[in-house]
């Protein structure tokens, strides 16, 4: 069993696995460390990952890359208008008004979530990490970006459940860094924090952090982002700079071609990382890039530099306010981590140590620290490793406050988790209400969130009905961020006075600690402990109770008042005595949250096991095509070199004839047949060729056994020959079973001439009279016979018995000689 971490990016993800007593990342299927999230989609099957964005150019509208910020949003939101100017794909708007993509998929135009697009790259991911742990995977911890919100969390999750991945918990990016930068240091105290800053530029966003490391303990202070300044923004510098130059110098409009726009990209791409290790100035050549014109250009550091002015400025306003967030100086840092490809432009490094004021360290794999994060945290939260004790303290990005119907004299509103509070965390609020009421949640301040809506949630709490005396019952209700940083509404109580006998409560009291005892403590309850004391639920009844007491002690002069209170008295004993207590009462709630209902995920996860399906069919059957194809080339090239003297003119001329037919056949009718015609071709093929592949396959194997059997030929006859001449080696063998060896030696030789004569009159594009494999066996048969009298053991020889005298003085001697050992054993003891 092992587990898994996933680094999810925008443009590319990375995958780590906990195995051996350690973390790394592993290679698909391409031996590569990277796989590029993109998802294609042709007329009959799927493509995910590298094959997909080696098909991007040629199936453009098909192939869905950048997907990870339409996560959770709407057609109309402005952050996914913004990303339609990068994407050469289609947008559409789903039934529930979530942002899809519109493809042609086995030849129909389709339209799929992007939860769904997500949840086909994971189970790409999901099966790169089986093939290379040989077992099946399921539980993992995903990276997201520390900005995402509620929604966006629970697409992910809704994602992840289509793939069949059991997520033990969405970790902020910024946190898997920390983790796997602080897990392994040996030199931090208990007592002294370790202030450390983490800058990661993405391909679509940066982050920042910071965090304080004691030993065994990490917590993170705080953490800013920009959501419009990553790698592929200074990827777009170039395309827009060199698309004028290049509408100036060759007259072609490249910003009228997706296809023209996505080349120039990835040529972009190629030249800022060529300039971050070349300050000298680099060209840009691209052949036949519209119109049948080549284009070059140049580029150098500096002028890059210069184009990227803004978004240099905005990177280094966002890493001056973690220092201000975390409320650290320059001279509080101890170390400054650096994460994402963006961060070897030389121009943020220079950023880095502006800001900061120290070199930034680079001791963490920039492609690799979240992923790695990521296995390490799913590690300890499995059971089944056992990873030492190594506390973390999250925080969850944005103030979050719930409102309620404020009719009652209490305010509507109330801030239940600040910016920064720790996660995950639970608190408990308490109301007084007669009915069914509603609780909704929101982001405090709607205008720093990435998010066009603030809203979170709305939870309804069920069955609330008034006290017996007709006041407002008091209702406890439990708000948590859980660890995913998932808000939610996570459990309600209402505590209702009760009157009950005496024996019945104790009844009750009874299977109450009994249940608590026995009823293991949840993470939630745990959380809970940390709040205030509560009142027991037994102190309402003891007033009453000490009245009773009082009136019961109450004493009468007059005899015949006290004979009358007397039986009073005696009544009320055989009365059973009532108390009134508090009883809790847990309370449905409603959520109604921005999550797939579990009917439509349950549809979502068949579809996706039928397009897996569907994949796996059509790659048996690519696979049994291309086998004809590969067997067709082969025997053509082999016809006439090393099979050429086993084939005679006519049967080559068979052959040929059929390769070629076969080979038409493929790119005509063929092209597109079941998997089991191509199986049935291939047969026949072999049937016709292989013979040829066995004579030659015989003629090359021949030599070898023929000369193994003259070996062992040649070491018998030298056996008979030393024990002709009475040799001591064979002197113990009777001569009845030479003769045996004798005998099998002259028919095996008689046999073998026989079969050599027979070979040498045969020519090569002739079946042989004799296999490989019929040599084998005679001579096994051979050696069964003469091995086992050759091979015969001599007989031990018994040591002749000792000597004794007529007199017996042998036996007296030694007896003589053994009687003093004994004395002293004896004196000994």
């Amino acid at each position: 069993m092992s587990v898994i971490g996933i680094d999810f990016g925008n443009e590319n993800c990375f995958i780590a696995v906990a195995r051996a007593g350690g973390i790394e990342t592993i290679a698909n299927e391409y031996s590569q460390r990277v796989t590029p999230s993109y998802v294609a989609f042709g007329e009959k099957n799927r493509d995910l990952g590298v094959s997909a964005k080696n098909k991007q150019v040629t199936n453009l509208k098909n192939t869905v890359f950048g997907f990870k910020r339409l996560v959770g949003r709407k057609l109309g939101d402005p952050a996914v208008q913004r990303e339609v100017t990068y994407l050469p794909y289609e947008l559409c708007e789903l039934d529930n008004n979530n942002v899809g993509v519109k493809v042609w998929y086995l030849q129909e135009e389709t339209s799929f979530s992007v939860s769904q697009v997500t949840a086909m790259l994971f189970t790409k991911l999901k099966e790169i990490a089986e093939a290379s742990l040989k077992i099946k995977v399921n539980d993992c911890v995903i990276g997201v970006p520390v900005y995402f919100t509620d929604v966006e969390r629970r697409a992910m999750l809704d994602a992840a459940q289509i793939a069949g991945l059991n997520v033990l918990r969405l970790m902020n990016e910024t946190t898997a860094v920390a983790l796997n930068y602080g897990f392994y240091k040996t030199d931090l105290e208990d007592d002294k924090p370790k202030n450390v800053v983490f800058v990661d530029v993405g391909h679509s966003a940066i982050q920042v952090s910071a965090c304080a490391f004691t030993k065994g303990k990490l917590k993170m202070l705080a953490a800013t982002w920009d959501t419009n300044v990553g790698g592929r923004d200074f990827d777009n510098i170039l395309v827009r700079q060199f698309a004028e130059e290049f509408r100036t110098k060759y007259k072609v409009n490249v910003m009228s071609s997706r296809k023209a726009i996505v080349r120039l990209l990835n040529e972009s791409e190629k030249l800022k990382k060529q300039m971050s290790a070349n300050p000298h100035e680099l060209p840009l050549n691209i052949e036949c890039f519209m119109e049948d014109k080549d284009v070059a250009a140049k580029m150098k550091r500096e002028a890059f530099e210069e184009l990227a002015a803004d978004l240099l400025a905005r990177i280094e306003a966002t890493m001056r306010e973690v220092l201000q967030a975390a409320k650290l100086k320059p001279s509080d840092l101890n170390d400054v981590g650096i994460v994402g490809g963006s961060t070897r432009i030389p121009a943020i490094k220079r950023l880095i140590q502006k800001v900061f004021g120290r070199e930034p360290s680079t001791t963490l794999n920039q492609d690799e620290a979240v992923a790695r994060g990521c296995a390490l945290q799913c590690a300890m939260l499995s059971p089944t490793f056992k990873v030492r004790e190594f506390s973390i303290t999250d925080i969850q990005p944005y103030p979050i406050k719930i409102t309620w119907d404020a009719s009652v004299k209490e305010d509507g509103e109330m801030e239940v988790f600040p910016k920064f509070h720790q996660v995950p965390f639970s608190k408990m609020l308490t109301f007084f209400r007669t009915d069914v009421f509603t609780l909704q949640a929101f982001y405090v301040d709607s205008a720093n969130i990435p998010y066009p809506d603030s809203h979170i949630g709305k939870f309804t709490i069920q069955r609330v009905t008034s006290s017996s005396d007709g006041e407002s019952a008091k209702i406890k209700v439990k708000v948590r961020v859980n660890i995913h940083g998932i808000f939610s509404v996570c459990s309600a109580s209402m505590l209702e006075k009760q009157t009950m006998e005496e024996n019945e409560q104790n009844e009750m009291e009874n299977k109450t600690q009994d249940e608590q005892v026995n009823s293991p403590k949840t993470d939630m309850e745990m959380d809970a402990s940390k709040g205030k004391h509560q009142p027991s639920c037994n102190d309402a009844g003891k007033a009453e109770a000490h009245q009773n007491c009082e009136e019961n002690t109450i004493q009468n002069s007059d005899s015949s008042q006290q004979a009358s209170e007397t039986i009073r008295d005696s009544e009320r004993k055989e009365q059973k005595k009532q108390k009134k207590i508090v009883k809790s009462v847990e309370l449905p709630i409603e959520s109604v949250v921005y999550q797939l209902p579990q009917k439509e995920l349950d549809d979502l996860i068949e579809t996706e096991a039928k397009m897996i399906q569907q994949d796996k069919m059509e790659k048996e059957k690519v696979d049994a095509k291309n086998g004809v194809e590969e067997y067709v080339y082969e025997m053509r090239g082999q016809l006439y070199e090393k099979l050429e003297k086993f084939v005679s003119e006519q049967d080559k001329g068979t052959i040929t004839s059929m390769l070629e037919d076969t080979e038409n056949w493929l790119y005509d009718e063929g092209e597109d047949q079941p998997k089991k015609v191509y199986i049935e071709k291939l047969a026949e093929l072999k049937k016709l060729c292989q013979p040829l592949v066995n004579r030659y396959r015989e003629f090359e194997e021949r030599p070898a056994a023929i000369d193994q059997f003259c070996r062992t030929m040649q070491l018998t006859r030298k056996a008979l020959d030393q024990y002709a001449v009475n040799d001591e080696q064979y002197s113990h063998i009777e001569a009845q079973e030479m003769e045996k060896v004798r005998k099998a030696v002259e028919e095996k030789q008689q046999w073998l001439d026989r079969q050599l004569g027979a070979l040498s009159q045969t020519a090569q594009h002739q079946n042989p009279p004799v296999l490989v494999s019929q040599i084998y066996q005679e001579l096994q048969l051979f050696e069964n016979v003469v091995k086992p009298i050759l091979t015969k053991p001599k007989p031990k020889v018994e040591p002749p018995p000792e000597e004794k005298n007529g007199s017996g003085e042998g036996q007296e001697q030694k007896a003589d000689a053994q009687q003093p050992s004994s004395q002293e054993n004896m004196d000994t003891n």
